[in-house]
């Protein structure tokens, strides 16, 4: 499959350097790119790879105009990163598509469950009574979608994602554990992407809800009565803790832990690895995580640590100490 480099100027915009009829064959990454294959620049720190590319064209700032012409052929756009995005959406597009039933003969749909005209149901999907699926939403192959949980319209489900299985909710009794039913369900807004292999889990008596255009990495863990808010992005084998509350356009590095019944403010970040153990109120970007050493540096720095506190007090008796002297005549 080809696509002229000016009919991708002319469907995306931009300011096209170069001959509008060469032939773009695909897409690749500065560093591998052929002399067929279109590429971007989204910082000025890979501007080295950026001399050294051999792609037929680069997607470049305003601010790399020059660079770029001085290696060759080049598209100047204001967000390179989310034109280069625009590209890949114009490339699926472009593919021949083989004609496939809207609802694979393997998928297993309760009577109850409703699911749209329009949505798209895969290879051993479950969808379970009174369930919602809605329009040109798609779910992958073995996505689960527990009863009367609700997907909203344009979401892409990925393959063995479980939508509404039971919280982890138990009573301890007697050395053992009582079950809480979850008598909650789970509400999935609109133009959502759940990554693979993700779990959400039901309300135990509220909803657990994952508001518009959240979008879930492969692995995460989302506990019942978890509320996240519009637009945030969280990155692989995330765990969200039941009952948290996470506000919009929040992102959430790989692996990063928000403990249970904490709330995250509108436009917080939070660092890979980091472990929330408090409410944060404000927007910001927050990091939590010891640094990685060689295993005998890190033992004498973690021992340290646990001194910490009779430190401070061994300070703050110094400090006291200090004060009277200074004050006495």
């Amino acid at each position: 499959m080809t696509l002229l480099l000016g009919s991708i100027v002319e469907l995306l915009g931009g300011d096209l350097q170069g001959d509008a009829s060469l032939k773009i064959e695909g897409l690749a990454p500065l560093e591998s790119a052929t002399p067929q294959q279109l590429s971007f620049l989204s910082h000025p720190k890979y501007q080295n790879q950026l001399a050294a590319s051999r792609a037929a064209c680069v997607i470049v700032s305003p601010e790399m105009r020059g660079a770029a012409l001085a290696r060759g052929a080049c598209i100047v756009t204001e967000q390179p990163y989310l034109y280069f995005a625009r590209v890949t959406q114009l490339w699926k597009k472009s593919l021949p598509r083989t004609a496939r039933p809207r609802i694979h003969r393997s998928a297993v749909i309760d009577p109850e469950a409703f699911v749209h005209q329009r949505a798209c149901i895969g290879a051993l999907c479950v969808i379970e009574s009174g369930a919602s699926v809605g329009a040109d939403t798609v779910l992958k192959s073995r996505v689960t979608v527990g009863e009367n949980c609700v997907i909203g319209e344009r979401c892409l489900v990925h393959s063995g994602v479980v939508i509404g299985a039971d919280g982890f909710g138990f009573a301890p009794h007697a050395g053992a554990w009582e079950k809480i039913e979850q008598l909650g369900a789970v509400r999935i807004g609109n133009d959502v992407e759940i990554g693979a292999n993700t779990c959400i889990d039901r309300g135990a008596l509220q909803d657990t809800v994952i508001e518009d255009g959240v979008k879930l990495d492969n692995l995460i863990q989302i506990g019942h009565n978890v509320h996240v808010g519009k637009h945030t992005a969280m990155a692989g084998c995330v765990g969200v803790a039941g009952s948290a509350t996470i506000g919009a356009h929040c992102t959430l590095g790989g692996g990063a832990i928000v403990l249970g019944h904490l709330t995250l403010a509108d436009g917080v970040n939070i660092s890979a690895a980091t472990v929330v153990t408090r409410s944060l109120r404000k927007p910001g970007h927050y990091t939590g995580m010891f640094p990685i050493d060689d295993n005998a540096a890190w033992e004498k720095n973690a021992a340290s640590l646990k001194q910490l506190h009779s430190l401070r007090d061994r300070i703050r008796a110094l400090e006291d100490k200090l004060m009277t002297l200074r004050d006495r005549p």
